[in-house]
This record gives structure tokens, sequence and C-alpha cells, in this order.
């Protein structure tokens, strides 16, 4: 029997306080209710093999240290602390939080520096942990963010969103996967090797992703939005752009997406979701009535259907990140980080 190929399996969890995502901002009595439910998710994890990197946010850190959310698993080194900055609930504070604001990205350089150290703060003094892993809150890096994070010893982050861009950011034109930022523009891979970017996986149900986004693009844009073009190409399963996150995606298209980014030399899939959605009304966002069971559905329906086609290694953030420095020609074999 020909042996399956291997597939890295990498899942992260924004773990944060939650709040209406089509409401305002919280900027006092951050609520993390849903930190309840992260031993019973690592549990789930446990059983499946998963090793997950929970990405706290200050808020979070906050609660997760005063109910000892993370104390079993961090002694049984079943998953990995990353930091996560959301600047609204992260000292210290400076303007009041507004949609560009609350983009680490849109942040001076010297705003993002003491939040962060005070974010690796609560790390040290209350987990006794160093966090090599690290996303903004919002998606989006600069060149600037990503030099202060190799300054702090972080060697791997998670901050670009494939295919994604707003009026404040963009990630469009990144590489498919896993690289080494360039110095003078993070979204094209280079020569420094003290930090890597480990993206999360986005893409579409067709093999060539530079000409899919193209085509997706185009559907989103005047005059093709106003006749719903990418509503209509998503229910004729011609286009569809996957975002591999079990609070946005069914199991079916995630596991499309998986084979297609393999099919393009992508050595890993990294899937994710925030933490206040496995509690019902976390966000307003994800309107199930039992939202931790069909998150851990979804994942494990990924994880059947993948398993008949690939072994799959299940790997935090950072131990993906040694895996991949150690093995540079599994990034390198199909030259898949340099398309876009």
């Amino acid at each position: 029997m020909k042996n399956k190929p291997e597939l890295v399996f990498i899942l992260t969890v924004d773990t944060e306080e939650e709040w209406d995502w089509d409401g305002p901002f919280p900027e006092k009595d951050f609520s993390v209710k849903n930190l309840v439910q992260i031993p019973a998710f690592q549990s789930f994890c446990d059983e499946h093999g998963i090793r997950p990197c929970y990405f706290v946010d200050y808020a979070a850190a906050k609660g997760a240290i005063e109910n000892k959310v993370f104390e079993n698993a961090i002694k049984q080194n079943t998953c990995e602390l990353g930091a996560h900055l959301h600047p609204w609930a992260n000292p210290p504070y400076f303007d009041k939080p507004n949609e560009a604001n609350s983009h680490v990205v849109n942040l001076p350089i010297e705003q993002v520096e003491a939040k962060l150290d005070e974010l690796v703060s609560v790390f040290v003094t209350e987990f006794d942990y160093q966090p090599s892993s690290f996303r903004t809150g919002r998606w989006g890096i600069s060149e600037a963010i990503m030099q202060l994070l190799w300054s702090r010893g972080f060697t791997v982050d998670s901050s670009v969103y494939p295919y994604y861009s707003n009026e404040f950011f963009s990630c469009q034109g990144s590489p498919i996967g896993a690289y080494w930022p360039d110095t003078s523009n993070v979204l094209k891979a280079g020569e420094q090797r003290n930090i890597m970017e480990i993206q999360a996986s986005v893409g579409f149900n067709r093999k060539y992703f530079s000409l899919a986004n193209a085509v997706h693009q185009a559907a989103e844009s005047a005059p093709l939005k106003y006749v719903k073009t990418v509503s209509m190409l998503w229910h004729s399963a011609m286009l569809r752009k996957i975002y591999m996150s079990p609070e946005v995606m069914e199991a079916q298209d995630m596991v499309a997406l998986a084979r297609k980014m393999h099919e393009n030399g992508s050595p890993y899939i990294n899937m994710f979701f925030h933490s206040s959605n496995l509690i019902a009304n976390g966000t307003g966002f994800f309107n199930v009535e039992d939202p931790f069971e069909v998150i851990c559905s979804r994942i494990s329906q990924v994880i059947n259907l993948l398993s008949e086609d690939y072994t799959l290694n299940f790997m935090t953030l950072k131990e993906a990140q040694v895996y991949f420095s150690q093995n540079p020609t599994i990034l390198n074999t199909h030259d898949y980080c340099y398309k876009t």
C-alpha cells in the first residue's frame, strides 16, 4: 500500500473576551465567560491528538490566571500559548477605540511596543511562560511590528490573513503558506531567518489561487456585486473562497481547501477560530444552538476525512516553525511559498 503524504495540522484559537461584533468595542469590565469551555475543548483536542495554540489576549490572560484555565495543559505540555494583542483591552490605553485603531497594524509603533511589553509581562510573571508565537488583533502586520516581535524573542507570527484587504490594510499578494518575511515587505519572502510567518489557511476550491482570487475580487466589485455574483459562484460551486475555520465553514469545504493547498505544495493547514464562539451569543456572529458541539463536530469531521488521504501530523504553531526550519526543503520543494 502506498504511503499517505504527510500534512501538518495546526489549530490556532484566538482566546479573548466576548462582545457583540456589530457593537462598540468594549473598554472595561471585559467578559471572558467563554474561558469556562477551554478545559473541555482541550480535552477534545487531547482525544484527537490535536496540539492547539491559544492566542491569548490581555483580558483573557487575566481571566485564565484567576481560574487556572491553562494550568493542566501547560503542565502536561499539550498546548501552546501565544500572544494576541487587542488594543482596546490591553494597557496602556491611549485613544478611544474605533474601527481604525482597533487594528494593531494601524497603531504607532511606540504604542504597539508598550502594549506588547505589558502583554508579555503577564505571560512571564503570571503564567511563568515566555510566548514565542504572536497574532495581531484583527489581522494585518507591518515591517516595524515584525521587527519588534523578533526583538522580543518571538519566532513565529500568524497575522497575515491571505486574500484579504480593507480600507485600513491589505494582505493581498502574500504567499500561500509559511515563509520567512522580507524585512522591507512582510508580504514577500526574504532572507532573514529570525521569525517565520505561518498564515491562517485561506484559499479557494480551485487549484490556481492567483487566478481564482482575481475572479473573486472582480465578482466582489461593481457592477458584478450588484447581481450577487459571489453568491452565485458559491452556490454553483464554480468558485468558493474558503476559510479553514469551523465557525465559518462546513467540514466538506475545509477539506476541499486542504486538498487544494496540498496540491499547491503547502505542507500544512492552519485552522483558526475564536474562543468567544464556544459559547452562545459570544460574538453575535456564530448563531447556532450549541456552538461548542458544532465547532468540535466540524473539526472531527475534517480530521476524519483528511485522514483517509493524508497522515496528519498535529503540531503547535511553534513546533511547526521548528519543524519547517529544520526541514527547509518541505517549504521549497514545490516553490509554493512564492506563488500568490
